[in-house]
């Protein structure tokens, strides 16, 4: 069968898998530039159980964001329009059926290296500066997708190439290239294509296995195609019998093609089981036991130099190193959670530190400048509390920050940031908000705050606090970095002091205030 003769069988097969109307109108949609998050979210709403899926994902470890998300529009205003559309994808992907019960290939194994494949493109892209990873995540999980299409448009024929690839003997695609005249990643192309997928998602398809066979100059293309191709090999460490070549071939190759550090690609290779685990349990998807890649890689050379021992016996020390491993490895994880709390959380008043809100604030600045949108920062300084503690005592005082940062918390959305700045400062990281948004939320935690009666077992105790505000604005010709944010939040701030206190007022260059009333 010739080529083109294939390629038209294959699109008019009726057993070609098709995709979700969701899927099929969100790619018309991402087609438009004048499209917007609200336009997508509309659309993924209008799928209850989709929705469901996406916000479980995006509430999870996967992403790791400190605020809840509650719905899909707050979804695709945090993660960014690609990354939405890039979950809806893998979600409509993942849910395409399993073909022919007849036919040799295995499904379920097919599906567990995709979305392995997905994970570890991403992991690998992370250590990239400048790379774009929002949609690298959906071109890892079709890179193989042809061997999908073969195998549901042509079962005999395609059983007939896993009858010579599973006993380890040929490379899949010299097979596929004898039996079909071309292989999977030119059949995955093709019928991404024909779904209307854009070039920077299926460009890296047709190139996964030969990424220096691309010729364009689009550089985001060329990035994503060596990451998929050594997603592959990375894939081939934790999924096959020969771990070591494997792992020697992507040390080299990642040097070679991204021109990482020998420290970046051992944090590639040590994080690579637990970015499939979670990819997994974020996609509902059961891997079984994935083993760390340096166990993988001890246990192979065990193998090794023990071949002269009796298999039962080595089984047996197997058996006991890993139960070993086990058990120190849920110590360690017990462990590292105690102490990413205790990083990350003010221990008097149970909010984020200063320490977690400058790498908040780190990503909500390039979030909200790869989105163009605007953000409000807020600084709070507790009016005359040096004379507070002085008068009550340090106790007292204690109790009184606790109380107040409970105040403010109750009165911010979900999605806000407040952490501890520091003694009785505090900061708050409005995201999407305009600054006359930032005024009036500002205006209502003064309010609660110059309202609320601090009770303890013995006594009541009143404070005030005074705001000051900045706004970071991506449209504004003059993008101001972290540091001058803060310090304009603080130089209002101080005005407001100046002022009176217990006031709320936003930087202005020119001394033109807003002034509470």
């Amino acid at each position: 069968m010739i080529k083109e003769e294939l390629l038209v069988a294959v699109l008019t097969s009726d057993n070609l898998p098709t995709l979700p109307p969701v899927a099929s109108k969100l790619i018309a949609l991402t087609s438009d530039e004048d499209t917007t998050f609200t336009d997508i979210a509309n659309l993924v709403s209008q799928d209850i159980a989709l929705s469901a899926k996406v916000l479980k994902v995006s509430n999870s470890a996967f992403y790791g964001f400190p605020q809840q998300i509650g719905s899909i529009h707050q979804a695709a205003s945090i993660l960014g329009t690609n990354a939405l559309a890039s979950l809806v994808m893998s979600f409509s992907f993942l849910s395409i059926g399993t073909g022919s019960s007849k036919s040799q290939f295995n499904f379920e194994e097919f599906w567990q290296r995709s979305l392995s494949a997905a994970a570890v493109s991403k992991l690998i892209l992370e250590q990239v500066q400048g790379a774009d990873t929002e949609q690298i995540f959906i071109s890892g999980l079709l890179q193989n997708m042809g061997e999908l299409i073969f195998c549901s448009t042509f079962p005999s024929d395609y059983d007939k190439v896993l009858a010579e690839i599973n006993p380890g003997q040929g490379d899949a695609r010299e097979v596929e290239c004898s039996v079909f005249g071309v292989d999977h990643a030119l059949i995955g192309y093709e019928v991404a294509k024909n779904w209307g997928f854009p070039p920077r998602l299926i460009l890296p398809i047709l190139y996964h296995h030969s990424p220096g066979d691309y010729k364009g100059e689009d550089e985001k293309i060329q990035l994503a195609s060596r990451a998929l191709y050594l997603s592959d090999i990375l894939i081939s460490i934790l999924y096959s019998d020969k771990p070591e070549e494997h792992n020697k071939r992507f040390r080299s190759e990642t040097k070679r093609l991204l021109g990482l550090k020998t420290r970046q690609i051992e944090e590639i290779l040590s994080a690579a089981h637990s970015e499939v685990e979670q990819a997994g349990a974020s996609f509902g998807m059961k891997f079984g036991d994935i083993k760390p890649i340096h166990e993988i890689l001890q246990e192979a050379n065990i193998r090794l130099s023990h071949m002269n021992l009796d298999y039962e016996q080595m089984n047996k020390q197997l058996i006991k190193a890993k139960i070993s491993l086990e058990k120190l490895t849920e110590e360690l994880r017990e462990k590292n959670k105690l102490l990413d709390n205790m990083a990350h959380i003010d221990g008097l008043t149970n909010i984020f530190n200063n320490r977690y809100f400058q790498g908040a604030f780190d990503k909500e600045l390039s979030r909200a400048t790869r989105n163009s949108s605007q953000f409000s920062l807020v600084l709070i300084d507790i009016d005359l509390f040096k004379s507070f503690n002085d008068t009550y005592g340090h106790l007292i005082g204690d109790f009184v920050l606790g109380e107040f940062a409970r105040v403010l918390g109750k009165n911010l959305r979900e999605y806000d940031i407040l952490a501890r700045y520091g003694g009785e400062e505090f900061v708050i990281i409005l995201p999407d908000t305009s600054e006359d948004e930032a005024i009036v939320v500002a205006e209502k935690l003064r309010l609660a705050v110059e309202t609320t009666a601090f009770k303890d077992s013995r006594d009541t105790y009143n404070v005030t606090a005074s705001f000051g505000l900045s706004l970071f604005d991506s449209a504004e010709e003059e993008k101001h970095s972290k540091k001058e944010l803060i310090k304009m939040a603080d130089v209002a701030l101080y005005d407001a002091k100046d002022r009176g206190r217990n006031k709320v007022v936003a930087y202005r260059p020119k001394k033109k205030w807003f002034k509470s009333k």
